[in-house]
């Protein structure tokens, strides 16, 4: 419990800083809202004024001093009425910065953070918080944080109009008050862990849609949809029931303040008359304490009404703020230099007894060791779960080995900037990857400023530029929704194309010609071949057809590379590739 307060506070105290960004606005801010809020408060002061004015008992009215009083109570509300707009102006301007701020903070920390954060954390739930948490953060900026300000103001402002006219009668305040806050203290700590609940419920069914609708044909080819629904309706459940509990709870706050305030109210009627009866105060006296007393409870119960929206503003906070406080990527080492700083480089690629696992206590990758010479084309094949994958992985460093050496061109891939290590390789994965936008700013993606001729010339090498040309506006056509509008052997063959745009050494291909047909697929691999000279590639691949002409193929198998030569060597030793060569063709 007492980790969740420290925590909370903690939120609190970055939201401040957030707000702080803009401390100009925030003064302005600070300054309507004393105005219209003292403002406000001279009225009821007036009002008491105005009716002493009745002579007690015998009905006679001093029209002039009412009039007086009222056209100066007129003026105050109007003024405070005014600044109470600009109040509400200033903050939906720096809440939508803070939102705005805040967004680009999580979107930025999100490209720091290894590849192994989104293994393990479902997207539904990340887009819920960079979307739906952040949201109901500006929504308690722009709404409830006025509110707490005004009811602060308000009730310091009343205490002290009250404590003027009869300090004996503000004892009434001496047991609702305590009273009050024992009870929202008492029900928004036992509130609080269910607003936290609530958004967790919220991303996790976020993560489940989003999970199937990308997963919505395989479901459909196997008959999954009355599982899924049902699956669904368990997720749905969750996050109702979470989102129910959290508001009923909550919403007790209210009624119970709300409760308190009528009865001091009661309480000031009965001894305000007792004081009069004893000559102690004046009807307008009573008049105005009666009033202060609504402005004083008033606002406690309005603060009292929206602490559970507060819980839930504070609960996303805290989702938005785990996030940014997510391990990065580890930084380049201090010395770390550029991969061809001091000259071109030339690919050449070696493990040497390289170990690793994805969890401390489990090694995939035992005791790894190969090397790939300038120029040539290295084929990784094995059952599935032998480590081809993470291979790929550690030679990008997505991952950092737990021990052994990975050498680019004779040096510790360690002792090299990240970025200039990815940039010396080009990848096509299994999984296209397409974004909104042409089909030109598609291919020209990795290779800036590349010119029309460099695409074209790309495009043909992959023999996918008389499919471009069909299109509808060539080039300049319009790729939608990750390219639903091309068949998904189309949308590897452009990846395909891009790769070839790139200005690499090193080229990867992971099961990259998987989604084409066989006339195509020899066709890319001779074009493949004839600009990828003087390149080291690396091919993931099952289909053992495509990769017979490998300078030289590593059979991966427990994490081990068990066996290494070409495809002749490999058949006569009549081991493992063997077996998976003639299993595959059998």
């Amino acid at each position: 419990m007492a980790e969740k307060r420290r925590y909370s506070k903690s939120t609190i105290l970055r939201l401040g800083k957030y707000l702080f960004y803009y401390k100009g606005l925030l003064f302005l801010a600070i300054v309507c809202t004393l105005g219209s809020n003292l403002f406000s408060l001279i009225g009821p002061r007036l009002t008491g004024y105005a009716i002493s004015a009745i002579e007690p008992g015998r009905g006679k009215v001093d029209f002039a001093v009412v009039f007086y009083y009222a056209a100066w109570m007129a003026g105050f509300y109007a003024a405070s009425g005014l600044m109470a707009y600009g109040l509400q102006v200033l903050m939906l301007t720096i809440s939508r910065r803070v939102v705005y701020r805040m967004r680009q903070d999580v979107f930025e920390k999100l490209l720091t953070l290894p590849v192994g954060y989104f293994d393990t954390h479902q997207t539904g739930d990340i887009i819920s918080r960079i979307s739906y948490d952040i949201d109901t953060v500006n929504t308690s900026l722009s709404n409830d944080l006025v509110q707490l300000c005004t009811t602060v103001i308000t009730v310091v402002g009343a205490l002290g109009m009250m404590l003027s006219i009869s300090p004996k009668l503000l004892l009434v305040f001496a047991f609702t008050v305590p009273l009050s806050l024992l009870l929202t203290k008492t029900i928004t700590g036992r509130t609080r862990p269910l607003f936290r609940e609530r958004s967790a419920k919220l991303g996790q069914m976020n993560g489940f849609v989003e999970e199937m609708i990308s997963g919505q044909k395989t479901l459909k080819a196997y008959g999954q949809e009355d599982h899924i629904i049902e699956r669904f309706g368990e997720k749905n459940k969750e996050a109702v029931d979470a989102y129910y509990r959290a508001e009923y709870y909550g919403s007790i706050v209210g009624p119970c303040v709300n409760f308190v305030n009528n009865l001091s109210l009661s309480l000031i009627s009965v001894f305000g008359a007792l004081l009069y009866l004893a000559g102690s105060m004046t009807i307008g006296d009573i008049s105005s304490f009666v009033l202060y007393s609504r402005k004083f409870s008033g606002p406690i119960n309005e603060a009292a009404n929206i602490m559970s929206e507060l819980q839930s503003a504070l609960a996303a906070a805290e989702r938005v703020f785990r996030l940014l406080e997510e391990t990065p990527e580890p930084e380049d080492a201090p010395d770390a230099v550029e991969l061809g700083q001091k000259g071109e480089v030339r690919g050449d690629v070696r493990m040497d007894r390289v170990a690793f696992g994805y969890l401390p206590d489990t090694l995939i990758i035992h005791d790894l060791s190969f090397h790939a010479a300038t120029g040539q084309l290295i084929a990784i094949v094995g059952p599935t779960g032998a480590g081809k994958t993470t291979l790929i992985n550690l030679l990008m460093r997505f991952y950092d080995t737990d021990a052994g050496q990975i050498l680019v061109d004779g040096k510790d891939i360690k002792e090299i900037t990240r970025k200039s290590l990815r940039k010396a390789y080009a990848m096509v994965l299994q999984d296209t990857w397409l974004f909104y936008g042409t089909v030109y700013e598609n291919l020209a993606y990795g290779k800036e400023g590349a010119s029309r001729e460099e695409v074209v010339k790309a495009a043909k090498a992959a023999h996918i530029h008389s499919f471009i040309e069909r299109l509808p506006q060539g080039y300049d056509t319009l790729l939608t929704d990750e390219g639903t509008n091309i068949s998904k052997g189309q949308k590897q063959l452009l990846t395909i194309a891009r790769a070839m745009l790139l200005d690499a050494k090193m080229l990867i291909l992971d099961e990259a010609t998987s989604n084409v047909d066989t006339r195509t697929e020899q066709k890319i691999q001779k074009a493949m071949r004839k600009l990828m000279e003087h390149k080291t590639c690396f091919v993931i691949a099952h289909r053992l057809s495509t990769i017979q002409n490998a300078d030289l193929i590593l059979v991966v198998n427990g994490g081990e590379v068990v066996e290494q030569g070409t495809h002749r060597e490999l058949m006569e030793m009549g081991g493992m590739y063997r077996q998976l060569y003639e299993a595959q063709f059998e």
